[in-house]
Protein backbone atom coordinates (compact mmCIF):
# COMPACT_ATOMS: atom_id res chain seq x y z
CA UNK A 1 0.00 0.00 0.00
CA UNK A 2 1.34 3.41 -0.89
CA UNK A 3 2.13 5.98 1.79
CA UNK A 4 -0.47 8.36 0.41
CA UNK A 5 -3.63 6.35 -0.09
CA UNK A 6 -7.37 6.47 -0.26
CA UNK A 7 -9.13 7.37 2.97
CA UNK A 8 -11.59 4.58 2.36
CA UNK A 9 -8.93 1.95 3.04
CA UNK A 10 -8.50 2.81 6.69
CA UNK A 11 -10.64 2.17 9.74
CA UNK A 12 -11.18 5.90 10.13
CA UNK A 13 -14.24 6.80 8.04
CA UNK A 14 -13.30 9.94 6.11
CA UNK A 15 -16.73 11.14 5.03
CA UNK A 16 -18.07 13.96 2.92
CA UNK A 17 -21.77 13.16 3.03
CA UNK A 18 -24.62 15.61 3.61
CA UNK A 19 -24.52 17.28 7.02
CA UNK A 20 -28.28 16.98 7.45
CA UNK A 21 -28.96 15.05 10.65
CA UNK A 22 -31.94 15.32 12.98
CA UNK A 23 -31.50 17.49 16.04
CA UNK A 24 -31.80 14.50 18.37
CA UNK A 25 -29.14 12.48 16.53
CA UNK A 26 -26.76 10.89 19.03
CA UNK A 27 -23.13 10.23 18.26
CA UNK A 28 -22.26 6.59 18.90
CA UNK A 29 -19.09 5.97 20.87
CA UNK A 30 -16.75 3.57 19.10
CA UNK A 31 -15.69 1.64 22.16
CA UNK A 32 -12.76 -0.74 21.86
CA UNK A 33 -11.57 0.86 18.61
CA UNK A 34 -9.00 3.56 19.40
CA UNK A 35 -7.86 6.06 16.79
CA UNK A 36 -5.34 8.90 16.66
CA UNK A 37 -4.99 11.59 14.00
CA UNK A 38 -2.46 14.38 13.66
CA UNK A 39 -1.42 17.17 11.33
CA UNK A 40 1.24 16.86 8.61
CA UNK A 41 3.41 13.99 7.41
CA UNK A 42 5.53 13.91 10.54
CA UNK A 43 2.37 13.08 12.44
CA UNK A 44 2.91 9.51 11.23
CA UNK A 45 5.81 9.01 13.66
CA UNK A 46 3.93 10.88 16.38
CA UNK A 47 0.94 8.61 15.87
CA UNK A 48 3.13 5.53 16.28
CA UNK A 49 4.31 6.82 19.64
CA UNK A 50 0.71 7.55 20.67
CA UNK A 51 -0.28 4.04 19.60
CA UNK A 52 2.11 2.46 22.10
CA UNK A 53 -0.42 3.67 24.65
CA UNK A 54 -3.71 3.50 22.76
CA UNK A 55 -3.00 0.03 21.38
CA UNK A 56 -2.64 -1.31 24.91
CA UNK A 57 -5.91 0.18 26.12
CA UNK A 58 -4.30 3.30 27.57
CA UNK A 59 -5.86 6.72 27.96
CA UNK A 60 -6.15 9.20 25.13
CA UNK A 61 -4.63 11.95 27.27
CA UNK A 62 -1.43 9.99 27.84
CA UNK A 63 -1.36 9.04 24.17
CA UNK A 64 -1.53 12.57 22.75
CA UNK A 65 1.13 13.85 25.13
CA UNK A 66 3.43 10.97 24.24
CA UNK A 67 2.74 11.40 20.56
CA UNK A 68 3.54 15.08 20.16
CA UNK A 69 6.68 14.74 22.27
CA UNK A 70 8.25 13.00 19.25
CA UNK A 71 8.43 16.11 17.02
CA UNK A 72 9.14 18.28 20.06
CA UNK A 73 12.38 16.35 20.59
CA UNK A 74 13.36 16.19 16.91
CA UNK A 75 16.00 18.87 16.15
CA UNK A 76 15.47 18.45 12.40
CA UNK A 77 11.86 19.61 12.72
CA UNK A 78 12.33 23.36 12.76
CA UNK A 79 8.81 24.30 13.75
CA UNK A 80 8.22 22.33 16.94
CA UNK A 81 10.26 22.21 20.13
CA UNK A 82 14.02 21.61 19.99
CA UNK A 83 15.51 23.22 16.88
CA UNK A 84 12.48 25.40 16.25
CA UNK A 85 13.10 28.57 14.24
CA UNK A 86 13.58 31.55 16.56
CA UNK A 87 11.78 34.86 16.76
CA UNK A 88 13.29 38.06 15.33
CA UNK A 89 15.50 38.39 18.39
CA UNK A 90 16.94 34.89 18.02
CA UNK A 91 14.94 33.37 20.89
CA UNK A 92 13.08 30.08 20.53
CA UNK A 93 9.72 30.38 22.28
CA UNK A 94 7.24 27.54 22.46
CA UNK A 95 3.44 27.40 22.71
CA UNK A 96 1.39 24.33 23.61
CA UNK A 97 -1.94 23.18 25.01
CA UNK A 98 -3.61 19.95 26.03
CA UNK A 99 -7.24 19.07 26.74
CA UNK A 100 -8.99 15.94 28.01
CA UNK A 101 -12.50 14.46 27.85
CA UNK A 102 -13.64 16.26 30.99
CA UNK A 103 -12.95 19.80 29.67
CA UNK A 104 -9.80 19.95 31.75
CA UNK A 105 -7.10 21.85 29.90
CA UNK A 106 -3.69 23.44 30.30
CA UNK A 107 -1.59 25.77 28.21
CA UNK A 108 1.76 27.52 28.03
CA UNK A 109 2.87 30.35 25.74
CA UNK A 110 6.21 32.01 25.13
CA UNK A 111 8.00 29.22 27.00
CA UNK A 112 11.78 29.15 26.57
CA UNK A 113 14.47 26.54 27.35
CA UNK A 114 12.14 23.54 27.83
CA UNK A 115 11.94 20.91 25.08
CA UNK A 116 8.59 19.40 26.00
CA UNK A 117 6.21 22.32 26.21
CA UNK A 118 3.28 19.90 26.01
CA UNK A 119 4.27 18.31 29.32
CA UNK A 120 4.45 21.72 30.97
CA UNK A 121 0.97 22.42 29.61
CA UNK A 122 -0.23 19.21 31.22
CA UNK A 123 1.45 20.30 34.43
CA UNK A 124 -0.56 23.52 34.32
CA UNK A 125 -3.73 21.49 33.82
CA UNK A 126 -3.12 19.00 36.61
CA UNK A 127 -1.11 20.88 39.22
CA UNK A 128 -2.43 24.45 39.13
CA UNK A 129 -5.86 26.13 39.31
CA UNK A 130 -5.13 27.89 36.02
CA UNK A 131 -5.48 27.15 32.31
CA UNK A 132 -2.66 29.25 30.80
CA UNK A 133 0.73 30.32 32.12
CA UNK A 134 3.14 32.28 29.94
CA UNK A 135 6.75 33.37 29.58
CA UNK A 136 8.97 33.45 32.65
CA UNK A 137 6.15 32.14 34.81
CA UNK A 138 5.83 29.03 32.67
CA UNK A 139 9.60 28.48 32.78
CA UNK A 140 9.64 28.93 36.55
CA UNK A 141 6.84 26.39 36.97
CA UNK A 142 8.66 23.91 34.77
CA UNK A 143 11.98 24.23 36.59
CA UNK A 144 10.30 23.95 39.99
CA UNK A 145 8.81 20.67 38.87
CA UNK A 146 11.98 19.01 37.63
CA UNK A 147 12.13 20.01 33.98
CA UNK A 148 15.62 20.52 32.56
CA UNK A 149 16.68 23.88 31.16
CA UNK A 150 18.21 23.54 27.68
CA UNK A 151 19.32 25.61 24.71
CA UNK A 152 16.68 25.03 22.03
CA UNK A 153 18.42 26.99 19.26
CA UNK A 154 20.33 24.54 17.06
CA UNK A 155 23.19 25.64 14.83
CA UNK A 156 21.09 25.15 11.69
CA UNK A 157 18.24 27.32 12.95
CA UNK A 158 20.66 29.95 14.20
CA UNK A 159 22.48 30.10 10.85
CA UNK A 160 19.21 30.47 8.95
CA UNK A 161 18.05 33.23 11.31
CA UNK A 162 21.30 35.16 10.84
CA UNK A 163 20.95 34.86 7.08
CA UNK A 164 17.36 36.12 7.31
CA UNK A 165 18.49 39.12 9.34
CA UNK A 166 20.59 40.41 6.45
CA UNK A 167 17.53 41.50 4.48
CA UNK A 168 14.72 41.40 7.02
CA UNK A 169 12.41 44.25 7.87
CA UNK A 170 11.16 44.39 11.44
CA UNK A 171 7.48 44.01 10.64
CA UNK A 172 5.09 41.06 10.97
CA UNK A 173 5.02 38.83 7.90
CA UNK A 174 2.29 36.22 7.87
CA UNK A 175 3.26 32.68 6.93
CA UNK A 176 6.90 33.60 6.42
CA UNK A 177 8.00 30.03 7.16
CA UNK A 178 5.86 28.63 4.35
CA UNK A 179 8.66 28.64 1.82
CA UNK A 180 7.38 25.42 0.31
CA UNK A 181 3.63 25.28 0.98
CA UNK A 182 2.68 21.79 2.01
CA UNK A 183 6.19 20.57 1.37
CA UNK A 184 8.82 18.83 3.39
CA UNK A 185 10.11 21.96 5.09
CA UNK A 186 6.81 23.70 5.67
CA UNK A 187 5.47 21.89 8.70
CA UNK A 188 4.61 24.13 11.58
CA UNK A 189 2.25 23.10 14.37
CA UNK A 190 1.55 19.52 15.25
CA UNK A 191 -2.02 19.06 16.45
CA UNK A 192 -3.19 15.63 17.57
CA UNK A 193 -6.52 14.24 18.75
CA UNK A 194 -7.27 10.71 19.87
CA UNK A 195 -10.05 8.46 21.09
CA UNK A 196 -9.24 5.55 23.38
CA UNK A 197 -10.88 2.17 23.98
CA UNK A 198 -13.30 3.74 26.45
CA UNK A 199 -14.49 6.17 23.78
CA UNK A 200 -12.91 9.13 25.58
CA UNK A 201 -11.16 11.85 23.60
CA UNK A 202 -8.19 14.13 24.24
CA UNK A 203 -6.06 16.48 22.18
CA UNK A 204 -2.67 18.19 22.16
CA UNK A 205 -1.11 20.97 20.13
CA UNK A 206 2.48 22.23 20.22
CA UNK A 207 4.67 24.55 18.15
CA UNK A 208 7.59 26.96 18.12
CA UNK A 209 5.32 29.37 16.29
CA UNK A 210 5.80 31.53 13.24
CA UNK A 211 9.42 31.84 12.17
CA UNK A 212 11.04 35.21 12.95
CA UNK A 213 7.92 36.48 14.70
CA UNK A 214 8.04 39.56 16.91
CA UNK A 215 9.16 38.47 20.37
CA UNK A 216 6.11 37.76 22.49
CA UNK A 217 3.83 36.88 19.58
CA UNK A 218 1.41 34.06 20.36
CA UNK A 219 -0.64 32.26 17.72
CA UNK A 220 -3.57 29.89 18.00
CA UNK A 221 -1.71 26.78 19.18
CA UNK A 222 -1.89 27.35 22.95
CA UNK A 223 -5.39 28.85 22.89
CA UNK A 224 -8.19 26.48 23.85
CA UNK A 225 -10.92 26.80 21.23
CA UNK A 226 -8.60 28.18 18.58
CA UNK A 227 -5.75 25.71 18.03
CA UNK A 228 -7.49 22.84 19.82
CA UNK A 229 -10.85 21.90 21.25
CA UNK A 230 -12.29 18.68 22.66
CA UNK A 231 -15.94 17.95 23.46
CA UNK A 232 -16.35 14.35 24.49
CA UNK A 233 -20.00 14.28 23.46
CA UNK A 234 -19.24 15.36 19.89
CA UNK A 235 -15.62 15.22 18.82
CA UNK A 236 -12.38 17.14 18.68
CA UNK A 237 -10.55 19.43 16.27
CA UNK A 238 -7.17 21.07 15.82
CA UNK A 239 -5.65 23.53 13.39
CA UNK A 240 -2.45 24.50 11.62
CA UNK A 241 -1.25 27.50 9.65
CA UNK A 242 -1.45 31.22 10.36
CA UNK A 243 -2.66 31.37 13.93
CA UNK A 244 -3.95 34.93 13.84
CA UNK A 245 -6.59 33.91 11.31
CA UNK A 246 -7.64 30.87 13.33
CA UNK A 247 -8.01 32.95 16.49
CA UNK A 248 -10.32 35.40 14.71
CA UNK A 249 -12.91 32.69 14.07
CA UNK A 250 -12.12 30.54 17.16
CA UNK A 251 -11.54 27.84 14.57
CA UNK A 252 -11.30 24.51 16.39
CA UNK A 253 -14.30 25.28 18.59
CA UNK A 254 -16.22 26.28 15.47
CA UNK A 255 -15.42 22.95 13.81
CA UNK A 256 -16.62 21.01 16.86
CA UNK A 257 -19.84 23.01 17.05
CA UNK A 258 -20.47 22.37 13.36
CA UNK A 259 -20.05 18.65 14.03
CA UNK A 260 -22.56 19.02 16.85
CA UNK A 261 -25.01 20.37 14.27
CA UNK A 262 -24.50 17.23 12.18
CA UNK A 263 -21.72 18.15 9.79
CA UNK A 264 -19.20 15.42 9.03
CA UNK A 265 -15.64 16.21 10.14
CA UNK A 266 -14.49 17.14 6.65
CA UNK A 267 -17.51 19.31 5.95
CA UNK A 268 -17.16 21.01 9.34
CA UNK A 269 -13.54 21.81 8.54
CA UNK A 270 -14.58 23.08 5.11
CA UNK A 271 -17.22 25.37 6.62
CA UNK A 272 -14.64 26.83 9.01
CA UNK A 273 -12.24 27.48 6.13
CA UNK A 274 -15.03 29.14 4.16
CA UNK A 275 -15.82 31.41 7.10
CA UNK A 276 -12.19 32.41 7.33
CA UNK A 277 -12.08 33.09 3.59
CA UNK A 278 -15.32 35.07 3.55
CA UNK A 279 -14.01 37.32 6.32
CA UNK A 280 -11.17 38.54 4.12
CA UNK A 281 -10.99 36.89 0.65
CA UNK A 282 -8.05 38.97 -0.57
CA UNK A 283 -5.79 38.12 2.38
CA UNK A 284 -6.88 34.48 2.48
CA UNK A 285 -5.50 33.81 -0.99
CA UNK A 286 -1.95 34.16 0.32
CA UNK A 287 -2.38 32.30 3.61
CA UNK A 288 -2.47 28.69 4.68
CA UNK A 289 -4.84 27.43 7.36
CA UNK A 290 -5.97 23.85 7.77
CA UNK A 291 -8.36 22.12 10.16
CA UNK A 292 -8.43 18.48 11.21
CA UNK A 293 -11.30 16.83 13.10
CA UNK A 294 -12.49 13.54 14.58
CA UNK A 295 -16.02 12.78 15.73
CA UNK A 296 -17.37 10.24 18.21
CA UNK A 297 -18.36 7.86 15.43
CA UNK A 298 -14.74 7.40 14.46
CA UNK A 299 -15.05 9.59 11.36
CA UNK A 300 -12.21 11.99 10.60
CA UNK A 301 -11.60 14.63 7.98
CA UNK A 302 -9.67 17.77 7.11
CA UNK A 303 -9.83 20.81 4.87
CA UNK A 304 -7.45 23.68 4.11
CA UNK A 305 -7.26 27.00 2.35
CA UNK A 306 -4.28 26.02 0.18
CA UNK A 307 -3.33 22.74 -1.43
CA UNK A 308 -0.67 20.77 0.40
CA UNK A 309 -2.02 20.24 3.92
CA UNK A 310 -1.55 16.61 4.93
CA UNK A 311 -2.62 14.65 7.95
CA UNK A 312 -1.88 11.24 9.44
CA UNK A 313 -4.25 8.60 10.81
CA UNK A 314 -3.45 5.58 13.00
CA UNK A 315 -6.26 3.07 13.48
CA UNK A 316 -6.01 -0.68 13.80
CA UNK A 317 -3.02 -1.84 11.79
CA UNK A 318 -3.01 1.19 9.49
CA UNK A 319 -0.86 4.29 9.84
CA UNK A 320 -1.56 6.38 6.77
CA UNK A 321 -0.95 9.87 5.40
CA UNK A 322 -3.69 11.70 3.49
CA UNK A 323 -3.80 14.92 1.52
CA UNK A 324 -6.58 17.21 2.68
CA UNK A 325 -8.93 18.83 0.19
CA UNK A 326 -8.50 22.57 -0.17
CA UNK A 327 -10.26 25.70 -1.36
CA UNK A 328 -7.41 26.63 -3.70
CA UNK A 329 -5.71 24.11 -6.01
CA UNK A 330 -2.03 23.35 -6.19
CA UNK A 331 -0.05 26.26 -7.54
CA UNK A 332 1.91 25.35 -10.63
CA UNK A 333 5.60 26.09 -10.48
CA UNK A 334 6.86 28.77 -12.82
CA UNK A 335 9.29 27.49 -15.47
Amino acid sequence: MSLLTSAGLIACKNTTSSPALSEDKKYDTVKGKPIVISTWDFGKEANEAAWTILGKGGKALDAVETGVKVPEADPTNQSVGLGGRPDRDGRVTLDACIMDHNYKCGSVAGLEHIVHAISVARLVMEKTPHVMIVGDGALQLALENGFKKENLLTQKSEDEWKEWLKTSKYAPVNNIENMLPGGKYNHDTIGMVAMDTDGDMSGACTTSGMAYKIHGRVGDSPIIGAGLYVDNEVGAATSTGVGEEVIRIVGSHLVVELMRQGYTPENACKKAVERLYNRNPTAAKDLQVGFLALNKSGECGAYALQYGFSYSVRSGNENTIFKAKSMFPEKKKEK
